[in-house]
């Protein structure tokens, strides 16, 4: 077990360019049931003041929402998941459901997609200095939906006189969200408040290059759509 672990560790360092530079395992004999193990890690880095991004400053009103494809929960979002798999609907993580393609159980465990090395592909193409004749930077922020969803995530990286609105259907939602939105009987203003509902990663870029990022991230293997835009408002996220 430990061997897999460290595996997992060294596959997503090397896929990320980072480095695993320590660790220790802690063996506490009565703590833990047999064959139950508690991972957890720390990443650091390091960014040059000159290419940081500040959406506080630098959306504008009229800016357009790019939403990049999640591949499930990712991280946030399992209390209720469970809840409404689990006793509401009364399925076992063994349980296969239509439109599915494995089991609820290898649904919930999917991969979290790691969005780093896409981040720092979008920032190297289309935020080059702007000296001479050179464009400003096209992307201007980046919100990763977490906890919180859209509502809570995305106005962290807005000015306070304007929102961000979300438009439900521009993209193409994932079967475990479409089965959790058909079966839940939750409202949605909570789904979207709890769950990424299959956009792991939004990305906020000038309207006029708006669709030479999407088609970069496409490019990327990345499915990716354009979702919502920049309006006049209070610094908040809504979605209609």
């Amino acid at each position: 077990m430990f061997t897999e672990i460290i595996k997992g560790f060294a596959r997503a360092c090397a896929a990320n360019n980072c480095a695993l530079i320590g660790g220790e395992t802690a063996q506490m004999p009565g703590f833990y049931q047999p064959g139950e193990y508690d991972v957890s890690g720390t990443i650091v880095g390091v960014v040059e003041k000159s290419r940081m991004l500040n959406g506080q400053k630098t959306v504008k009103r009229g800016d357009t929402v790019i939403g990049i494809a999640s591949s499930g929960l990712h991280t946030n979002g399992y209390s209720l998941g469970r809840k409404i798999f689990f006793e509401q609907l009364k399925l076992k993580p063994s349980s296969r459901v239509p439109g599915l393609q494995g089991t609820i159980g290898a649904e919930l465990l999917k991969e979290h997609i790691s969005y780093g090395p896409l981040v720092q592909k979008l920032i190297k193409h289309f935020n080059k200095p702007a000296t001479g004749n050179r464009q400003p930077a096209m992307v201007k922020a980046f919100a990763h939906i977490t906890g919180g969803g859209f509502v809570d995530n995305i106005p962290r990286v807005l000015p306070k006189s304007l929102d961000v609105v979300i438009k439900k259907g521009s993209w193409d939602m994932l079967p475990i969200f479409r089965l959790i939105v058909e079966k839940s009987g939750v409202p949605d203003e909570e789904l979207y408040q709890v769950f990424n509902m299959g956009i792991g990663m939004v990305a906020i870029v000038s309207a006029d290059r708006a669709d030479a990022v999407l088609k970069f991230i496409r490019a990327q293997k990345h499915d990716a759509w354009l979702i919502g835009e920049v309006v006049k408002g209070a610094g908040k996220a809504r979605v209609v």
